[in-house]
């Protein structure tokens, strides 16, 4: 017999909206998409439950020569296959449309359910920016909003005639019209948003949104949402690994934010010292995880406990509906010890009979953690995070790959077969930290591209992000640096400087350390007023 729900319930918004699962970025923005439109809420599709095929979409653009005009029948399959139309289990057997690529906000109209799963990361994106501690949640929401339903109405969701889209834009919001009759949608519930417990990385996500979105009309629009897919990846996996050192310490009473430091092989070829160096930052990293779910139970369970003091009368529930995290967490002060002992006490029956094992094979761990002699509370959280560790563990590695894009451009984390994940970074994400560490204030309230000296992007991606490449960070599995580890550094610096000049931002002008120039590739003289 396995524990009971309410025992196994784990996940808690205050902490992550997260479903820990494989993720997919480009279904991940699909599903940000409705609650853009609908101001947090999701969003109900009426008609085509299963999708539309692909040679459905192909007879709709046949059939509208007024909105397609020119089309060949084999191109046109080609065309939607290979850039609007988002496939699982492309090019194998089983492929099929799980709908159309996020480069314009209907694209959410055409999503199949079943086959176009978010996991929660698009709530917990939603809620991390409308609650960024600067205030510049709802502005930075519109903007968003504002660009991806670019060229239609927003009152009678129609085509404008002055809309400065692409070709591929054009077409989703084509087939958005050809398909309005067929295909429609409603306001679903919003579910309560939670202030995200890393304040930090929620306003360091907005500010580089806001950067990013200032190369609206230099940067192409389908490249500017692939660069937007790569960034809600980088800061979703950071926030998630950041919150596997702040929780245990918010749990241990220690105020204050945590310093996080990840070091990157930049070569990207296993084997080498510098590889070395990023498998110990991963492999440390990873590790911290049974305390993290271990915190991430406490959570929940002291929720519980929180209604359960709401429905006796012992405590209000807050102005704002939900306990957020510091609320939950005062209930380990030592006022609340009785009120904890009753509840573990009540649960703590059923959770031993369902994990003690037989009397004649009883189970050891669970014995070993009776014996103890912790508090009721305590040995509660201990058994129930024992037996689950394991399960959860699993996924939650599985949903940190796919944010860091494992094995795949715009990566942080790569993982040959057979052999230990490192951090690496990969030129996609390079180009993305790229363009936003060239935008610099221009004295006059708005910003504007210059160069930047490689020791200085090296800095601000260390102050930053917590991204080491000619250091080690202090702590975070590391020591004081080897002479073997100090030429390791040195080859990373030089890789890194050979991938600058590959992806087109850096020329050597001089052989001088501090000379070294990142020039920008996109030029801004001013990008309109601050927000």
């Amino acid at each position: 017999m396995g524990l009971q729900r309410q025992d196994r319930e784990f996940r808690h918004p205050g902490v992550s909206f997260l479903d820990y699962k494989q993720l997919d970025m480009d279904r991940v923005l699909t599903g940000l998409l409705p609650r853009l439109w609908f101001g947090g809420a999701p969003s109900v599709v009426i008609g085509q439950p299963d999708g539309i095929p692909i040679e459905k979409y192909v007879d709709l653009v046949l059939e509208n020569p007024d909105q397609f005009r020119g089309f060949d029948p084999a191109l046109t399959y080609r065309w939607l296959e290979t850039n609007l139309l988002d496939l699982v289990n492309r090019g194998k057997p089983g492929q099929a449309v799980a709908g159309m690529r996020p480069l314009h906000g209907f694209a959410y109209r055409y999503r199949v359910g079943k086959r176009s799963r978010p996991y929660g990361a698009d709530e917990q994106l939603y809620w991390m920016i409308r609650h960024e501690p600067g205030g510049r949640g709802a502005r930075v929401l519109e903007d968003l909003k504002r660009f991806f339903f670019a060229g239609v109405d927003g009152r009678t969701e129609t085509p404008t005639a002055d809309a400065a889209v692409d070709v591929e834009t054009q077409a989703l919001i084509n087939l958005a019209q050809v398909l309005r009759q067929q295909v429609t949608d409603r306001e679903g519930k919003a579910a309560q948003g939670y202030p995200p417990l890393d304040a930090a990385s929620a306003r360091l996500m907005a500010d580089d949104i806001i950067k990013l979105m200032d190369h609206q009309g230099v940067i192409p629009r389908s490249v500017l949402v692939d660069h937007l897919k790569i960034l809600f990846a980088f800061h979703l996996a950071r926030y998630h690994l950041r919150l596997m050192r702040l929780l245990p310490q918010r749990l241990a009473g220690q105020a204050g934010d945590p310093e996080c430091g990840f070091f990157l092989d930049v070569a990207g070829v296993p084997g080498t010292p510098a590889a070395a160096l990023a498998e110990r930052s991963a492999r440390y990293w990873y590790a911290r995880m049974p305390e993290f779910i271990q915190g991430t139970f406490t959570v929940r369970k002291l929720d519980d406990l929180a209604a359960h003091l709401v429905r006796a009368g012992k405590r209000r529930r807050p102005a704002a509906g939900v306990f957020a995290v510091p609320e939950l967490l005062q209930l380990l002060e030592p006022r609340y010890r009785a009120d904890r002992e009753t509840f573990a006490k009540s649960r703590l029956p059923g959770v031993l009979s369902a994990v003690s094992g037989s009397e004649e094979d009883p189970d050891p761990m669970v014995a070993d953690l009776v014996g103890l002699g912790l508090d009721s509370f305590t040995t509660y959280l201990e058994i129930i995070s024992s037996c689950r560790v394991g399960f959860h563990r699993k996924y939650l590695t599985e949903c940190l790959d796919t944010l860091m894009l494992k094995n795949r451009p715009g990566a942080m984390i790569a993982q040959p077969r057979r052999a230990e994940r490192r951090f690496v970074f990969d030129s996609r994400l390079l180009e993305v930290l790229l363009q936003l560490a060239l935008l610099r204030p221009d004295g006059h309230g708005g910003l504007h591209t210059e160069p930047i000296r490689v020791d200085e992007f090296l800095a601000e991606l260390r102050e930053k992000y917590g991204l080491y490449i000619d250091r080690l960070p202090a702590g975070d599995g590391f020591g004081t640096p080897t002479l073997t580890d100090q030429a390791a550094l040195r080859a990373n610096r030089t890789a890194f400087v050979a991938k600058l000049r590959e992806i087109g931002f850096y020329n050597d002008l001089s052989d001088a350390y501090l000379t070294q120039t990142i020039t920008p590739r996109y030029l801004l003289t001013s990008a309109g007023p601050s927000r």
